[in-house]
């Protein structure tokens, strides 16, 4: 559902530019507060992980269509919202610059759209409630799909408002939703279904790696006294998971790069969701736009997308996509990392009530 620079016009694109900013401005100083640097290394391998399913686009049957994983559902769930949405900044950020997928000028829209949702929405309004009481895997599951399908059918209204909004004639609103909000609903269900599997596993291993879910899990399974205490917590879980909080991380990493280096090379060829359904109205999933800020923004992502589409420059080689895929995790784990110790994110020395 990554936007190009066609389907906005610039005073769109700056308006979601501000809100995307204002909402990481206040995603930092949340996480600046927060004082739990083990969230540190799960924002990098996540965040390689999610770019990676966002590589591996699923056919959705009868359609022509495919989709692909936004990954703020998970993130969330794992991180916490604003954790959950620096790290989506972060993978988005790097598939723009460095494999042109999405529009530059539209990266703020892109941002808000499959970020903003499922983090903020998803986790605060369906994961937190849901969980309150305690995890289960039906829990996780009913959370997980019900979030992703409604924070998916978000941002693609979302995506409609902002082509209405910057007046592309060629997106008709009447029409241009009514194609857009089923096709997602589809792509949500089937995401739904991947971030449950992959949430359950993780509550499985180590249950208090989800996000406000660990201490009701770990306190009620050991039955300790002292129910409000982090370091009994700690330790309950320590003994409930199945395995240890690096061998976790480490499983993950490895499902991420086997995804990213060779599951991509058999992702569906079908156009995405919103590309679909720019053929179905349009007739083109490739609109046109002219002016200087498209021409400034088209010359930046040129200089920085060092492997566009995903793949060497006048080439078809399948070695691009696996490369792409690697690097582009590695890049995405350096990113979350590099930013999370130069803005000292989980440091603040005081335990949260």
């Amino acid at each position: 559902m990554h936007m190009a620079d066609a389907l906005l016009n610039p005073a769109v694109a700056g308006t979601m530019y501000v809100a995307t900013a204002s909402a990481a401005a206040y995603s930092i100083r949340k996480v600046k507060m927060e004082s739990d640097p083990k969230k540190i290394p799960v924002m990098g391998v996540m965040g390689a992980f999610v770019f990676a399913t966002q590589m591996l686009n699923f056919t959705i049957p009868g359609t022509g269509s495919s989709g692909h994983l936004c990954g703020g559902m998970m993130l969330s769930a794992l991180l916490g919202p604003e954790a959950g949405f620096l790290t989506m900044i972060g993978v988005l950020l790097v598939q723009c610059l460095m494999f042109a997928d999405g529009g530059l000028l539209a990266l703020g829209a892109n941002i808000w759209n499959m970020a903003f949702f499922g983090c903020f929405i998803g986790s605060l309004l369906i994961w937190k409630p849901i969980m309150k009481n305690g995890a289960s895997k039906t829990k996780i599951a009913v959370a997980t799909i019900l979030g992703c399908v409604l924070t998916l059918q978000m941002g693609a209204f979302s995506v409609v408002l902002e082509t209405l909004a910057s007046g592309i004639t060629e997106l008709p609103f009447n029409i241009f939703v009514a194609t857009m909000q089923p096709i997602h609903l589809a792509i949500g269900a089937v995401e739904g279904l991947i971030t449950s599997a992959v949430l359950i596993f993780i509550y499985e291993a180590r249950p208090e790696m989800l996000w406000g879910v660990g201490r009701n899990v770990n306190v009620s399974s050991t039955k300790m006294r002292d129910e409000n205490s982090d370091v009994s917590s700690s330790k309950a879980a320590e003994k409930n998971g199945r395995l240890s909080f690096k061998k976790t991380l480490a499983v993950l990493a490895v499902v991420a790069a086997v995804a990213a280096g060779v599951i991509s090379l058999y992702a569906s060829s079908h156009p995405d969701g919103l590309e679909w359904s720019m053929e179905q109205v349009a007739g083109t999933s490739e609109l046109e736009a002219t002016g200087e800020a498209y021409e400034v923004a088209d010359n930046i992502q040129s200089t920085t997308s060092i492997l566009p589409d995903y793949a060497f420059k006048n080439s078809d080689s399948a070695l691009g996509t696996t490369t792409s895929g690697l690097v582009g995790g590695l890049v995405v784990v350096v990113v979350c990392v590099g930013v999370s110790m130069i803005f000292k994110f989980f440091r603040n020395g005081k335990k949260e009530v």
